[in-house]
């Protein structure tokens, strides 16, 4: 059902609700949106790769683990540190070099259907070499990898228990991490406790910055559903220098040149700076960004244009945007084999 339909229903409910409880008959703007926004009551996981706690831990054990890079002193936390919202507060990622692009979050990474900036990734399992095998990134080698695990008797003993009749492999590798990664999930944020009942967890700055959000700033274009956005790739109109995202996947797509993921927006206040690059370095400069229109160019997104949204306006959006941040939870390393 696409978004069109879903919101009518939605605005069906409401008016019915309306018509027994709120003067005049009709909800505010904002009680007709609410529904399309709750967190899902269970993460998906895939039949070729059921969750199971063991695997889980096996797999966040491996997440905070050193001993996958090369030199030993890198591990996927390294950029994607749960103290700033699974991602690492840098304009690129840095690995034994500076990077191209900005890490990303890892929250609700689960209902991501093809990952990366690009898309390159067909699924989640698929990504954990790339960062590993990456000379600029973790520089090592499958060999090294599973030489490592194999020589380690907690790696041994733990992948027994999870894979019997498998132990390490490249792919029992990939399956116990995106495991450990499909459970990241956000906590209560005063949006979420908003869209509870809690009539006072957010102002009314933010409420109105709500409505803006689905409607005049046209930002629930691309940032709707429970994740706040749709997966699709945009071109946004931000100077990409030679980057042309999911372009070079799709070379003769002139609407896929300059476009990249829709990230969530989870946590957003906590993950500046923005961008697939890291170009603009807060909030109010991305909706600045947005209300320019950003570079017309054929690869621009049809979505894209100026919004006419006045200062006041934008500061109410700003003010909605930061309600997606969860209270900080502690998030220890585990202990790992040695």
């Amino acid at each position: 059902m696409n978004r069109i339909a879903r919101l009518a229903i939605v605005l069906l409910g409401c008016l019915a609700v309306g018509a027994a409880s709120a003067p005049g008959g009709v909800l505010p703007p904002h009680e007709a949106w609410k529904a399309l926004y709750r967190q899902p009551a269970a993460i998906p996981f895939p039949p070729d790769d059921p969750y199971t706690a063991a695997k889980a831990q096996l797999g966040r054990m491996l997440f905070f683990d050193p001993i996958l890079s090369g030199p030993g002193t890198r591990s996927c936390a390294s950029c994607h540190d749960p103290g700033l919202s699974w991602s690492d507060g840098l304009p690129r990622a840095i690995g034994q070099k500076q990077l191209a692009l900005r890490t990303p979050t890892l929250l609700d990474v689960a209902w991501v259907p093809v990952l990366g900036w690009d898309g390159k990734f067909r699924d989640l399992e698929s990504v954990a070499f790339g960062p590993m095998l990456n000379p600029d990134n973790m520089a090592n080698s499958e060999a090294e990898v599973l030489r490592r695990l194999q020589a380690n008797p907690g790696y041994v003993q733990a992948f027994a228990k999870v894979f019997p009749d498998e132990g390490i492999t490249r792919i029992t590798i990939e399956q116990a991490l995106a495991t450990f990664e499909r459970t990241i999930v956000p906590g209560m944020s005063p949006f979420d406790r908003w869209l509870a009942g809690d009539s006072t967890a957010i102002d009314a700055a933010a409420k109105r910055g709500f409505d803006l959000f689905n409607g005049k700033a046209r930002c629930a274009a691309c940032h709707e559903g429970p994740a706040l956005t749709d997966f699709s790739f945009q071109d946004i109109g931000i100077a990409a220098e030679n980057d042309v995202g999911r372009g070079r996947l799709f070379p003769r797509s002139v609407k896929l040149r300059h476009a990249f993921k829709v990230p969530t927006l989870r946590d957003v206040a906590r993950r500046a700076p923005y961008m697939h690059d890291g170009s603009l370095p807060t909030l109010e400069a991305v909706v600045d960004s947005y209300n320019s229109g950003g570079i017309d160019r054929p690869s621009r997104s049809e979505l894209i244009r100026p919004l006419g949204l006045s200062e006041a306006e934008k500061a109410d959006l700003v003010a909605f945007l930061r309600t997606l941040t969860e209270t900080p939870r502690s998030f220890p390393t585990p202990t790992l084999p040695r």
